[in-house]
């Protein structure tokens, strides 16, 4: 302690400095080396690891360490983007790892993209990075008539260009953002350390003819999103109508 100061606020504000002059990216002291460098046990310079990492200073990234975080994505609300697309306008490099890629039975799904429950669909698992940074986990069920985007490169190429390639054209998308933690096989494939909380996009989307071509659930890494919103007071929407009228 230094007066009334809890030390750990001291590697907080030493971590945050170095946060503010090294490039996204760099590797930061492991906390034995903290404890030692500030005199303290292993969890007081745990704690003070843990609050920057809560914050979104810093990545924990299981067996590899602390590094300083990439600045945070801001997403829009409304706007209906492919993940390739979204990367693209940020000047970053999208790419997937495919996990799962099959044609399968799956009730809930089939009868969410308006099919009969024994149907066919196209169940497709992909790990999504920027700039080789995993970002997100991807599941999509696809009507099984889209099989042949099995064929497709997957891994560097857009799902939705394929579809259009197969002539759906996208049009719009209903769907919602709930949170949870990542189980710990979601946290070894996005390079996390649990407890990590993600946040998970469930929607469905839609062609110009309002077919729905793709029910897609979406694990985003929590700390590395923010979702921008827009809203208005009743009484703004009630003056904007009464003019456009």
């Amino acid at each position: 302690m230094n007066g009334s100061r809890p030390r750990y606020q001291a590697i907080e504000e030493w971590l945050t400095e170095q946060c503010k002059s090294l490039p996204p990216g760099s590797l930061l002291p492991s906390e034995p080396e903290l404890a030692l460098q500030f005199s303290v046990s292993r969890m007081t310079a745990r704690q003070a690891v843990q609050n920057l990492a809560k914050s979104g200073l810093v990545e924990r990234r299981q067996g590899a360490g602390t590094f300083v975080a990439p600045p945070l994505l801001h997403r829009r609300e409304g706007v209906l983007l492919s993940f390739t697309e979204d990367m693209r306008r940020r000047g970053m490099k999208s790419s997937s790892r495919l996990l799962t890629g099959e044609v399968v039975i799956s009730p809930e799904d089939a009868i969410a993209l308006g099919l009969q429950p024994s149907s066919w669909v196209v169940r497709l698992e992909r790990v999504r990075f920027a700039d080789e940074m995993p970002l997100a986990i991807e599941r999509v069920f696809l009507p099984g008539e889209f099989s042949a985007v099995l064929d497709y490169d997957l891994e560097h190429g857009s799902l939705h260009d394929a579809l259009r390639d197969m002539g759906r054209q996208i049009s719009h998308a209903h769907g919602y953002v709930t949170a949870r933690l990542a189980t710990s096989a979601e946290a070894e494939i996005l390079g996390l350390t649990t407890p990590a909380p993600l946040l998970v996009e469930s929607r469905t989307i839609y062609d110009t003819v309002e077919r729905p071509v793709e029910r897609t659930e979406t694990c985003y890494v929590a700390s590395r999103w923010v979702i921008d919103t827009g809203t208005y007071a009743l009484g703004s929407m009630e003056t904007t109508a009464s003019s456009a009228g």
